[in-house]
């Protein structure tokens, strides 16, 4: 006989924010720049600065599911995990896995390089960065090619975060998109009685409003 799995909180609001706000703006972003909308993509790349200082802060302290020093394992946990991949199992991870903790490092780092040479880009698609005139001509030029070149390695890296979801869903039977839209795992009871400490939503929102003032001042520089 089964034991019934119970409702966990495991990522508070702020961390589905972030996750999801990002999807939106790298749409945002590509499609502008496609479009030639490149004010749009500005405001974008702008917003996407913003989660990511914020996402930065709340891995250090907010929620036990954001802290780095929670999820991020070492490289042969990540590989171990994932050499047992194949292996159906419930899922207890409260967070990441040992292989996700590096996804998101990946993804956090690649965006930004992207957001970075954004800023002092210059003549890139007729717009320059908010920081372009404050640093050197060569540094512009070569600014604007590795934030061309990076994006093709952040649509990469999309991509595998992508097929990894599929194949946990396919595979281990771990549905990981619905706990990032409600927050809530069902997970055995053994684990859920030790949820995840969850951070104060003040905490987070005096932290939101200094990072917002921060980005928007580096941004009216330009």
């Amino acid at each position: 006989m089964s034991v019934p799995l119970q409702r966990v909180k495991v990522w508070d609001p702020w961390i589905r924010l972030v996750h999801w706000g990002l999807v939106v703006l790298l749409a945002l972003s590509w499609w502008s720049a496609k479009t030639d909308r490149m004010d749009l993509h500005l405001i974008s790349g702008q917003l996407v600065l913003g989660l990511l200082v914020f996402r930065i802060g709340w891995g250090i302290w907010g929620s036990d599911t954001a802290r780095f020093t929670r999820f991020l394992r070492s490289p042969i946990a990540a590989l171990a995990h994932l050499r047992h991949f194949g292996r159906q199992a419930l899922d207890t991870e409260m967070g990441h896995n040992a292989a996700g903790g590096w996804m998101v490092l990946v993804m956090l780092a690649l965006l930004l390089v992207q957001t970075a040479s954004g800023l002092m880009a210059g003549d890139f698609y007729d717009v320059h960065g908010p920081l372009a005139e404050r640093v050197p001509g060569e540094v512009n030029a070569l600014a604007g090619k590795v934030h061309d070149l990076n994006f093709n390695l952040i649509l990469v890296a999309v991509g595998l975060h992508i097929l990894a979801v599929l194949l946990y869903a396919l595979v281990k039977r771990h549905d990981l998109v619905r706990p990032m839209v409600t927050g809530v795992k069902r997970m055995p009871p053994d684990i859920a009685r030790h949820p995840p400490r969850i951070a104060s939503p003040m905490l987070a929102a005096c932290w939101l409003a200094v990072v917002a003032v921060a980005v928007l001042g580096l941004f009216r520089l330009g």
